[in-house]
């Protein structure tokens, strides 16, 4: 009996009842309501069983006594009082312990009855609250997978609103931590990286990969001799895969966790598990003012969109689903927490707002920079003329749609044929394998067509190109959209 109550709990020891009664065993509520129950076999014929308990139980309330017993022509009904009301159950009475057995009642049962009250109650109050614990966690859980999706949106001042229900306090600046488990470790290893730091960042269970946990933390330097967190838990748990941004703005959280995803496929390379993102600009923050306005007029029609009716998603939710999708590609359902055909319809309002083909990499990529650039402020530079404008109609030159036709006249400026010459010069040699992937719109299967090689034979090219450009391609968030832009940077500067 107390085996099973260690090992099975409270389904393990009503079916073990139902076999010493040859019949059926359960636990009922007060009013007769059975909330566990097992018989001898499935198929096992037991008269009116709700019937006999509904009446014992009801006598048992009635009476105020510590037993009951109910017969009927070939049964009888056993009903004990669990004695303890398990947690939340108020001033009603506890549940009871019922036993229907054929008759004659077998000798000993009802000492046996007696006997298994105590470690049933035990059980039943465990497993209350196992189930209130697990309620618990998963509403915290629920609460730091919202507060970061209002980070990674941008909306800075509603997560500490919403934060400061929770600990610890949400750090500003920061660095972002992403932390690739094996199987179901997430758990121990979000216990590892709480014991790391000493509980000072912000640690959520990633909504969109099952095996990844996403840490907040502070940005300063460790104290001297001390080893970073995120170090801290690459050596401890041998099977996981650490990657680590730069320290960025809290207000810039979604950069923060691109770079850690880009150094996480650097990680996976290594020998030591662990990478930090390395320095190089982000796009949005070379195009200068002439880029912010490009970036205003193309956005333009989606930030004064007002649906036409209630129910339909306004302007800030189209711009989040928006991002995530970018980010996530059709993972963005789990970010969301939506249908994959809510999301469609969401991506196809969001092209036909915008001029733009969703389908194609090239009006991708300048979605992509332009959300960028709108959540990244204007530097504090002198004025540059405004743009000539967008082509007439139809496509442009670099192959975006007509919206997103005046970018190639952000691409051209000094700073950001810099910035793909920076993004490019690890590639050189493999640039052909990144051309035709790109215009392949970041399709292996096409790609390794055009190049005459199988598709493992090309993902093996791309994974050597990942470490060497360190940076995700194969998984979102890829970098298939910056290096879309460097590629198309540079060929306008061929062609000039």
């Amino acid at each position: 009996m107390h085996r099973l109550a260690r090992t099975g709990g409270t389904a393990e020891l009503l079916r073990w009842l139902a076999g010493r009664a040859e019949g059926w065993a359960g636990l009922v509520g007060p009013d007769g309501t059975v909330l566990h129950a097992a018989a001898r076999t499935a198929g096992a014929m037991v008269p009116d069983v709700a019937g006999l308990v509904a009446e014992g139980a009801s006598a048992l309330a009635e009476r105020g006594v510590q037993a009951y017993s109910v017969d009927t022509g070939a049964y009888t009904a056993l009903l004990f009082p669990l004695g303890v009301s398990p947690p939340g159950a108020g001033d009603l009475s506890a549940p009871v312990l019922a036993v229907v057995t054929p008759r004659p009642v077998a000798a000993g049962l009802a000492r046996l009855l007696a006997d298994v009250v105590l470690p049933l109650s035990l059980c039943l109050q465990a497993e209350t609250l196992e189930r209130r614990r697990r309620r618990v966690d998963l509403a915290e859980s629920r609460g730091r997978e919202a507060v970061l999706h209002l980070l990674m949106t941008g909306q800075l001042s509603i997560a500490q609103q919403v934060a400061g229900a929770l600990r610890p306090r949400l750090p500003d600046p920061v660095r972002v931590c992403v932390v690739e488990c094996s199987g179901g470790g997430r758990d121990e290893v979000a216990r590892v990286c709480a014991d790391a730091d000493g509980g000072r960042s912000w640690i959520v269970r990633c909504p969109v990969y099952a095996r990844h946990l996403i840490l907040v933390m502070p940005a300063e330097a460790p104290e001297p001799g001390a080893v970073p967190p995120d170090e801290t838990v690459a050596a401890r748990v041998g099977d996981c895969v650490v990657g680590v941004s730069e320290p960025v703005p809290l207000a810039d959280t979604a950069t923060g966790y691109r770079q850690a995803f880009h150094a996480l496929a650097v990680a996976r390379e290594l020998p030591t598990r662990h990478a930090r993102f390395g320095v190089s600009p982000d796009s949005a923050l070379v195009v200068g003012p002439a880029g912010h306005r490009w970036a205003d007029e193309l956005l333009s029609p989606l930030l004064t969109h007002v649906p036409r009716r209630a129910q339909d998603p306004g302007s800030q939710e189209l711009l989040a689903t928006a991002a995530s999708w970018l980010a996530f590609s059709s993972h963005a359902t789990e970010h969301l927490k939506v249908h994959r055909n809510t999301l469609a319809a969401r991506l196809r309002l969001i092209g036909e707002l915008l001029g733009l083909d969703l389908h194609r990499l090239a009006d991708q990529a300048a979605l992509d920079l332009a959300l960028r650039v709108r959540s990244t402020p204007a530097p504090a530079c002198t004025p540059e003329p405004a743009l000539s404008g967008s082509p007439a109609s139809g496509t442009s030159a670099s192959g975006t749609s007509e919206a997103a036709g005046g970018l190639d006249a952000i691409l051209v400026r000094p700073a950001v044929r810099d910035w793909a010459d920076q993004q490019l010069a690890p590639v050189l040699r493999a640039e052909e394998t990144l051309r035709t992937w790109v215009r392949c719109e970041g399709r292996i299967g096409p790609a390794a067509a055009e190049l005459g090689i199988s598709v493992p034979g090309a993902r093996k090219r791309l994974t050597r190109l990942e470490t060497v450009l360190q940076r995700s391609l194969l998984r979102p968030p890829s970098a298939r959209y910056d290096l879309w832009l460097a590629l198309r940077s540079r060929d306008l500067t061929a062609a000039a």
